[in-house]
């Protein structure tokens, strides 16, 4: 039976020839979070059971309790559900590849023309679907271990394809690439045309919406405020005690992402946010991502951040925590909430403001 082998290394030419090595013996891919401390590594394994570990001089460890995984699985991406325990996203060879195929088409890829940048940590599907996009079109890629403004800055002049997300956009100048994928959460209103905004999860192995819209051979529904998908991209299975793990698609081949949205008249996809995220105050519903966007452009807030706080009377609190922007002058509740309430309904406006050094 093939064998899950972790790979405990950073992006780079060496991980792309352990990750090919590994492919080509029938094994599936493991990548390791090189910022894990050592208990987060070990509740991991535990979790996932590989069988074995590869560390950056190629050594190669066996584990004890090792679950072998299913011909046609390629990797497993480690993902945490709302409880913060990890778990394992099953991607089979097939979803690799229709996710590379259906994505480098949205983005007319050109493998002649086109050289990818891989700066994300390639432990997470962000990262790790830039080698897939990469090696199955046969386009040429640079892969790095981390983000490095500079380095980007510098890369920019060899290179016309690149996947980040908001905090490392905000460092780089998107205008000096063809096209810049953006993925993540807190995404600014205002972005220049040449990046493309993405949706997607661990489980659709890459962006599966592509400014609001559908990539090909992808399907999208909004059922009851909860945002569903189904393709041959997505995953196969969360991994559990067994080979075939646990499939939590519905058997029509949907799966529900725990993300709320809906498809506006123009059929593009709007994403609220987490579905155990959104606070229900006084009956009504605010999302946190709506308010710290209304916030974002009001002078005095450097950053700021939404939750709910239960409340008596209204069930839960709209409470915002603040950077001022000049610390000498924060704003106060009342400004805050007049700005909230000129792009947004005022039950949405926090009714608490905390202000914090960061």
């Amino acid at each position: 039976m093939p064998e899950l082998v972790a790979l405990d290394l950073a992006g780079g030419p060496t991980f792309l020839d352990a990750v090919q090595a590994i492919w080509t013996a029938g094994d599936a891919v493991l990548p390791i979070d090189q910022r894990l401390p050592n208990a987060a590594r070990e509740r991991l394994f535990l979790a996932v059971r590989p069988a074995a570990v590869v560390d950056a001089n190629g050594s190669r460890t066996m584990l004890r309790g090792g679950i072998p995984t299913k011909p046609g699985d390629a990797v497993v991406i480690a993902t945490s559900g709302t409880t913060g325990d990890p778990k394992g996203v099953i991607l089979t060879h097939e979803a690799l590849l229709a996710s590379a195929l259906a994505t480098s088409k949205r983005l007319a890829v050109d493998p002649g023309r086109d050289r990818w940048f891989g700066c994300l940590p390639v432990a997470h599907i962000g990262g790790f679907s830039v080698l897939t996009k990469a090696m199955l079109t046969g386009t040429p890629l640079t892969l790095r271990g981390a983000f490095d403004a500079s380095e980007v800055a510098a890369a920019a002049a060899g290179h016309t394809l690149i996947s980040l997300v908001p905090t490392a956009l905000s460092r780089v100048r998107p205008d000096l690439w063809r096209i810049v994928l953006l993925g993540g959460s807190a995404m600014p209103d205002d972005l220049p045309a040449n990046v493309v905004r993405t949706y997607g999860l661990t489980e659709t192995g890459s962006g599966l919406v592509y400014d609001g819209v559908c990539v090909e051979n992808a399907e999208l529904q909004c059922r009851e405020s909860q945002i569903h998908v189904r393709g041959p991209m997505l995953f196969r299975a969360y991994r559990s005690g067994s080979p075939e793990g646990s499939d939590v698609r519905t058997s029509d081949g949907w799966f529900a992402t725990g993300d709320a949205g809906a498809i506006g008249a123009d059929g593009r996809l709007r994403v609220f946010g987490r579905i155990g995220d959104v606070i229900v105050t006084g009956g009504e519903k605010v999302w946190p991502d709506t308010v710290e966007r209304a916030l974002r452009d009001f002078g005095p807030v450097a950053e700021v951040a939404v939750a709910g706080v239960p409340d008596d009377e209204w069930g839960h609190r709209v409470v915002a925590w603040v950077v001022p922007a000049d610390p000498d002058q924060p704003p106060t509740l009342d400004a805050v909430r007049e700005h909230v309430k000129q792009t947004i309904p005022a039950y949405a406006a926090p009714k608490s403001l905390i202000i914090v050094n960061e």
